[in-house]
């Protein structure tokens, strides 16, 4: 079965040059669709913000300085087409951590299966977390922007709890160039439960979804606390998610971040057998990956903690 506020990390973690190593449930709901694009800006004055129109691919651009509660509830639209419409945050809390400060993120969460209600607040949580680091970000559902010259001005990508076959073979092909140039992937949550086919994505985001148990708390064990993704997190982390298993187990060819004891919730048959990753990065052809397998829920965009690991992993994959 298919399934699938803000913390101040420490000045230390704003190096971002820790080694990784090397190496349906139910069918889409309407908000997957072509998508526009809507792109968060580290510059500009703030002004009214005109709520997009629900067209097909529209695109619209979001000054740093105009708070998301401007959009009178439109920061969360998937808009009919499956457009993200997002906000940028107050530009009193930008300046917070610098690294990285210009690049550009891409944030992808086309949905070919299972659509996660979460979508949403995690576009919203993660155009907030790039303005306060100075990063520009554009959402996007719209797979034609997978071409060398779609992707050309971003330095890193985000699968945001994508599903299914979401890319066509020329659409592949320009993200392989991508990453090979020197580019950074972040995967989260159903980013596992994409492109069963592609075998290059596989490796690229280290392992494939097999099946999950209902959400529920558990202690994840931080195996690295010097990665700037997880120096932040307590040891063990008690929280609650939606706890995957794998297809196989990505240790040897990853370096594993954090894990869960199973022994601390109720895998039942969705357990790996007392070693269980579930976050992780690594090089690869070219670039850098980093992968989580929580972020199912709402309320996870909402947690400093979990926001700290994404702000973290966004450090870690533009420190080449």
């Amino acid at each position: 079965m298919r399934r699938s506020a803000l913390l101040t990390i420490p000045g230390c973690l704003l190096l971002g040059l820790w080694s990784c190593g090397q190496s349906n449930d139910d069918p889409p709901n309407a908000h997957a669709g072509a998508g526009g694009t809507v792109t968060s800006m580290s510059g500009g004055t703030a002004g009214n913000v005109a709520s997009p129109s629900a067209g097909t691919s529209g695109s619209s651009v979001l000054p740093q300085g105009a708070a998301a509660g401007s959009l009178g509830g439109t920061n969360n639209a998937e808009a009919a087409s499956g457009g993200a419409v997002t906000g940028g945050d107050s530009a009193g809390h930008a300046g917070s951590n610098t690294a990285g400060v210009g690049a550009s993120l891409l944030v992808f969460s086309r949905t070919a299966d299972y659509r996660h209600d979460s979508i949403p607040a995690g576009i919203e949580a993660l155009t907030k977390l790039a303005t306060e680091r100075g990063w520009q970000l554009a959402a996007t559902e719209d797979a034609s922007k997978f071409s060398d010259a779609g992707l050309a001005s971003y330095n890193v990508v985000i699968f945001l709890s994508t599903t299914g076959d979401v890319l066509n073979d020329a659409q592949q092909a320009a993200f392989e160039r991508f990453i090979r140039s020197g580019k950074g992937f972040i995967g989260i949550h159903s980013a596992t439960d994409t492109e069963y086919d592609w075998a290059w994505y596989g490796e690229l985001v280290g392992a494939y979804f097999r099946e999950h148990p209902a959400v529920q708390a558990a202690d994840v064990v931080v195996e690295d606390a010097q990665n700037p993704a997880t120096a932040q997190l307590p040891n063990p982390w008690r929280r609650s998610d939606e706890w995957y298993a794998f297809q196989s187990n990505p240790r040897a060819n990853v370096h594993v971040l954090l894990s869960l004891d199973e022994n601390s919730y109720t895998p039942g048959v969705a357990n790996m057998g007392g070693d269980h990753p579930i976050a992780w990065c690594h090089e690869y052809d070219g670039g850098r990956a980093f992968y989580t397998a929580l972020g199912h829920t709402d309320q996870s965009y909402s947690d400093p903690l979990f926001m700290g690991q994404l702000a973290g992993a966004v450090s870690w994959v533009l420190a080449r």
